[in-house]
């Protein structure tokens, strides 16, 4: 069982179990969990669940539950808990208004909204602007989800001076994480507002391009000719191998491989050839 902070009001747990899981409890946040291997088996508003490999299982605030393997080979599974404080602001930022928490009346479902956020939660980076787009992800899933909600969300209207003045400080803070009451504070948006405006006037999120930028500076330090663990620090990355992850992940090479190109290419264009 592996278990990770991925930001304020969002949890991470991956598990397998053999036989019994756990016993009957409840959690005071929504439990959204994607079933990744054998047969998961649960008692739940009085009825008796079963989710398989690539189902998505939603368990409300609040509901009592428990967990067993359905088949003796066992199960698992990948869960994000999140604070239902959380999923109501975004849900307002969605609605564009107050909104009641959304709820999924069927708990078991195919869903590849929700089983791709769950699955990204558990590649993310633990910062903020990243825990952002997730509860975002998630509480958009959850709305459509529920047909009581889905038919009130509304498409953003951008306001084109607050994302300007967004994306204009993520230009300029290119050494470190920022976080998102910064941005609230800059643009006088909600972090959520901010999301779901940004996405649609630049076609990414936040989080996305300023990790962008960042790694565009790191590259910049590259060209020069520093060290990869150097330009890490540098770029605000926790380490060389967190660097190369994300670097990789953009350009389709690691760092050190990238700074070794840029030198011969120096070397070539210097000696004429």
């Amino acid at each position: 069982m592996r278990t990770r902070s991925v930001g304020d009001g969002v949890q991470g747990l991956q598990a397998w179990f053999g036989g019994r899981g756990f016993d009957r409890h409840r959690h005071d946040t929504y439990a959204i969990g994607l079933t990744d291997s054998g047969v998961q088996a649960f008692d739940y508003r009085g009825v008796t669940e079963a989710s398989l490999p690539g189902q998505v299982v939603v368990l409300h605030p609040d509901e009592t539950h428990d967990g067993r393997a359905g088949t003796r080979d066992g199960f698992g599974y990948r869960i994000v808990y999140v604070a239902p404080a959380r999923v109501q602001e975004a849900a307002r930022a969605i609605r564009g208004g107050p909104s009641p928490l959304p709820f999924v009346k069927e708990p078991v479902a195919v869903n590849a909204a929700l089983a791709s956020a769950i699955a990204g939660a558990f590649r993310l980076e633990p910062e903020p602007l990243a825990t952002d787009a997730l509860v975002l992800a998630l509480t958009e899933a959850l709305l459509d989800a529920d047909p009581c909600c889905a038919t009130a969300i509304r498409p953003p209207r951008v306001d084109g001076g607050a994302v300007a003045r967004a994306r204009s400080f993520l230009d300029a803070e290119t050494a470190r994480i920022v976080h998102s009451r910064e941005l609230e504070q800059v643009s006088g948006l909600t972090r959520y507002e901010l999301a779901r405006q940004f996405r649609a006037a630049l076609g990414t999120s936040p989080y996305r391009y300023s990790l962008l930028r960042r790694l565009d500076g790191a590259r910049e330090r590259l060209r020069a000719g520093e060290a990869p663990a150097e330009v890490a620090l540098a770029a605000g990355f926790a380490d060389q191998a967190h660097m190369t992850r994300h670097f990789k992940s953009a350009f389709g090479l690691s760092p050190a491989r990238y700074r070794r190109l840029e030198a011969r290419s120096v070397r070539r264009r210097s000696s004429g050839r």
